[in-house]
């Protein structure tokens, strides 16, 4: 398992547990007891950290490499997943994944943002960072969706939309301001969940929902802590103290209004139980579909705008 820096003290408990462990299994040993007690420390140690974590020990949380990815929650929570792929204009972006399966049953269409997990998948999904035909791709689902009467299942995880090039030539403000405005327009429910990172319009862009929903560990905000601090203090290193300025975590932007709830991770984060992180998630996005299905298509839509519009009028008045 990877150990983030703050989790020093539980790797080496841990690293004894193994030692114990694998000790009595070549040697006969009975070290039951001793495991036992190393592992309430490590318990009592992992709770004890996460409960006080700061803006950026989230950051780091929610950056795990062995944190579940938009593919685990497809592959756990949706029955008969078919892809879908292209945008008819140009060609597939692999960092957006969409398609056409069930949730509970209940026909639905799901899109999100993929990083990868080793070398050659986050080559393949470049990093989770989309590109305009990747938006564009979004786009076309939420239409084809919109069509038919289908629920809208977000996962969002992304550092922001590639700035390569190429994007901003084939028109990447334009494709991401036309999927944001696309949500805008659909008269299905559409449930947005933050599963990792949330980062900049290219989070926003698959983030317009009737409810958005963020993982207890996982961030949101307008740029990262290092592009931040690059900006205002000419120095990444000061990234923590951005962090901390950028209110970024889910329980500061629940209090600000920004998303509609938090899902409880397990102890030690998503990456220790994924099982866990998966039921929470299933329990929650049911019961606001079960709500938002009951609610007119207009009414739907006027909620959603609404909504937003609310949010650019905090603090104004």
């Amino acid at each position: 398992m990877h150990f983030l820096d703050f989790e020093k003290p539980i790797a080496e408990l841990e690293g004894k547990i193994a030692e114990l462990k694998h000790l009595s299994d070549t040697d006969g040993l009975n070290i039951a007891e001793e495991v036992s007690r190393l592992q309430s420390r490590v318990d009592k140690d992992l709770r004890s950290a996460y409960a006080k974590l700061s803006p950026w020990q989230k950051t780091q949380v929610a950056r795990h490499p062995d944190r579940p990815h938009t593919v685990d929650y497809i592959k756990n929570l949706i029955e008969d997943f078919m892809p879908l792929a292209g945008d008819r204009l140009y060609g597939e972006d692999e960092a957006i994944i969409g398609g056409l399966g069930r949730f509970k049953g209940r026909s639905v269409m799901v899109i999100g943002l993929e990083k990868g997990r080793d070398t050659e998948t986050r080559v393949k999904h470049n990093f989770g960072m989309a590109r305009p035909e990747g938006y564009r791709k979004a786009r076309r689902l939420m239409k084809l969706a919109d069509r038919f009467g289908v629920p809208i299942i977000t996962l969002v995880d992304t550092a922001g939309a590639y700035p390569g090039v190429g994007a901003e030539e084939r028109g990447q403000a334009e494709a991401i301001a036309k999927c944001i405005q696309e949500s805008l327009d659909l008269r299905v429910p559409v449930i947005c969940v933050i599963i990792g990172e949330g980062g900049s319009g290219g989070a926003i862009a698959l983030a317009v929902g009737n409810v958005v929903l963020m993982l207890e560990h996982a961030i949101y905000s307008v740029i990262s802590p290092e592009g931040c601090a690059s900006i205002l203090w000419r120095d990444g290193e000061q990234a923590k103290a951005a962090a901390e300025a950028m209110k970024l975590t889910a329980q500061d932007l629940e209090r600000l209004g920004v998303i509609d709830g938090i899902v409880p991770e397990p102890i030690g984060g998503a990456h220790r139980a994924p099982d866990a992180v998966m039921a929470a998630l299933r329990d929650t996005i049911e019961t606001h579909l079960s709500q938002l299905i009951r609610i007119d298509g207009g009414q739907l839509r006027a909620r959603r705008r609404d909504k937003f519009v609310q949010m650019g009028r905090l603090g104004i008045e």
